[in-house]
C-alpha cells in the first residue's frame, strides 16, 4: 500500500499541471479525438467549441457563490466557534482522517454542494487542532467524500428521471428514487463507501517524519475577518446603515421566510441555489452587520478565481464531445463488447472516461442517455440500474478530474498534484469495488 501511495503522488506531484493548463490540455486532445473519430471537419469542431463556451455560466456563477457563501458563513464567529469545537474531537491524526473523510461523505450524500465546502471548512479547522497530520491527505479525504453524491440526495441523475417530462421519459418513462437512490444496489455501494473510503484514507497515512504539516499561522491568517471598533458617534448617516444591525437581521429574516415558504411548497428538496441561499443569508446574519459582512465576502471572493476562468473551458469542451457526437461513438465502443451480464460495469467504465470530457453530471447524462437507454432495451437489462451506472461513472472519475476539486483547493490554498495522488488510489480501489456490484448484483 506504501509502494502504491507513494508511487501514486510522485506521479501526480510530477506530471498533473495546473488545473488550468490541464483543461488547455484536454481541449486540444479533444479536438485531435473529434478529428479522427467523428465526420466533423476542423471548422466545425472550433465551432462546436466556441458555441459552448458559455453554455456553464449558471453553473459557474452557482460554484463561485458556494465557494464565497461558504466561506462567509464559516468565518462568522458562530461558525468559528463551532467548527472549533467539532475538531477538538479527534485526538490523533489518524482520528483526524477517519472524522473528516466520515464528515465529508454523509455531507456529500445529503447535498454535494453543501460537503464540498463543508468538509473543506472542516478540514481545515482540524489542521489548526490536531497535531502532526498530513494536510495534504486531510485535505484530500475531504474531497474523496464527492465520490458518494451521485447515489445520494442530490443526484443529478436520479432526480432528473424521477421528475415528470423529463427528456428520456419515452425510454425509461418516470422512475421513482426506490428504484434508483433506495434500491439495494445502490444501497449497497453507499454502505460500502461509508466503510471502505475512510479505511484507504486512513492506511495513506505518511510516518510522522514524511507527514506534511502546514503551519498553523498561516491558516488563522487566511481565515481573519477583523471588526474595527467604530464609535456610533462618529459615523455619518450612510455609515450607520452600513453599521446596522437591524438592517441586516431585517434581510436575513426575509432570506429565511423564503426558505420556509419553499419548504412548505416543494419539501425538503435540495439543490444548488437554496443551498447558495442558505449560506448567503446565514452568513449575512451571522456576521450582524452589512459592512461586516462585506469585509468577509472582499475576503473570499479571491479563492473563486479559478473556477470563474476555468469553468467556461469545459463547457467548450462539452460542446465539442455533445455536437461532435464523440461521447456517443465512445459509448457505443464499450457497449460493443457488452452484454446482459457485463452491460452494467461497462456503462460504469465509459460514464467514467466521458465524465474527463463533461464533468457535469447532468450534462453526461443528457449526453450519455440516449445510447445507453437504447442499448440496455435491446439487452433486456434494468434501466434504472442503466442510469445510476452513469452517475457512478461520472463520481468515480472525479477523484482525479480536479474540476470539482476546485472550491476545496481554494479553500484549502493547495495545487490539483497535492492531493490528486491519493485521489487515483481511492479511485482505483473504489473503482474495483463498485465495478464488482454493478456485475455481480
Amino acid at each position: 500500500m506504501k509502494m502504491m501511495i507513494s508511487f501514486s503522488n510522485r506521479l501526480m506531484q510530477r506530471y498533473m499541471p495546473d488545473p488550468f493548463l490541464l483543461v488547455i490540455v484536454l481541449t486540444f486532445f479533444v479536438i485531435g479525438l473529434a478529428i479522427f473519430l467523428t465526420d466533423s471537419t476542423p471548422a466545425q469542431i472550433v465551432g462546436y467549441w466556441g458555441d459552448g463556451f458559455w453554455n456553464l455560466l449558471e453553473f459557474s456563477m452557482q460554484m463561485v457563490l458556494i465557494v464565497v457563501t461558504g466561506h462567509v458563513m464559516a468565518s462568522s464567529p458562530f461558525f468559528k466557534k463551532l467548527l472549533g469545537n467539532l475538531a477538538n474531537i479527534p485526538k490523533s491524526p489518524g482520528q483526524a482522517i477517519i472524522l473528516v473523510t466520515l464528515v465529508a461523505l454523509i455531507a456529500c450524500w445529503i447535498n454535494w454542494g453543501f460537503g464540498l465546502i463543508i468538509g473543506a471548512l472542516f478540514a481545515k479547522e482540524i489542521a489548526k487542532k490536531v497535531d502532526g497530520v498530513d494536510y495534504r491527505l486531510l485535505i484530500a479525504s475531504a474531497y474523496s467524500g464527492f465520490i458518494i453524491w451521485s447515489g445520494g440526495l442530490s443526484s443529478s441523475v436520479a432526480l432528473t428521471i424521477a421528475t415528470p417530462g423529463h427528456f428520456t421519459e419515452n425510454l425509461i418513462g418516470v422512475v421513482p428514487t426506490s428504484e434508483t437512490l433506495f434500491s439495494p444496489f445502490n444501497l449497497i455501494v453507499v454502505i460500502g463507501l461509508l466503510i471502505l473510503v475512510p479505511i484507504i484514507n486512513r492506511f495513506m497515512m505518511p510516518s510522522k517524519e514524511q507527514a506534511f504539516v502546514i503551519d498553523r499561522k498561516l491558516l488563522e491568517d487566511v481565515d481573519s475577518v477583523q471588526a474595527s471598533a467604530v464609535e456610533q458617534a462618529e459615523l455619518t448617516p450612510a455609515e450607520r446603515l452600513e453599521n446596522s444591525k437591524i438592517l441586516s437581521l431585517l434581510i436575513g429574516l426575509l432570506g429565511l421566510a423564503f426558505l420556509a415558504y419553499y419548504i412548505v411548497k416543494n419539501g425538503l428538496v435540495i439543490n444548488l441555489n437554496i443551498v447558495n441561499f442558505i449560506f448567503l443569508f446565514i452568513g449575512i446574519i451571522l456576521h450582524k452587520t452589512p459592512r461586516l459582512f462585506l469585509e468577509a465576502i472582499s475576503s473570499s471572493v479571491k479563492s473563486a478565481a479559478g473556477i470563474i476562468i476555468q469553468f467556461p473551458f469545459y463547457a467548450g469542451l462539452m460542446g465539442i464531445v455533445t455536437a461532435s457526437g464523440l461521447a456517443g461513438i465512445l459509448s457505443n465502443a464499450f457497449i460493443s463488447i457488452s452484454n446482459e451480464n457485463t452491460f452494467h460495469m461497462f456503462t460504469l467504465w465509459s460514464a467514467g472516461l466521458v465524465n474527463f470530457f463533461v464533468p457535469s453530471g447532468g450534462g453526461q447524462w443528457a449526453v450519455q442517455a440516449p445510447v445507453m437507454l437504447e442499448a440496455a432495451k435491446d439487452l433486456g437489462v434494468s434501466l434504472p440500474k442503466t442510469a445510476m451506472a452513469v452517475a457512478w461513472g461520472d463520481a468515480w472519475t472525479n477523484m482525479i478530474q480536479p474540476f470539482y476539486a476546485l472550491p476545496a483547493l481554494a479553500i484549502a490554498g493547495l495545487k490539483a498534484k497535492d492531493i490528486m495522488g491519493y485521489g487515483l488510489v481511492i479511485m482505483c480501489i473504489t473503482g474495483i469495488f463498485i465495478s464488482a456490484v454493478f456485475y455481480f448484483l
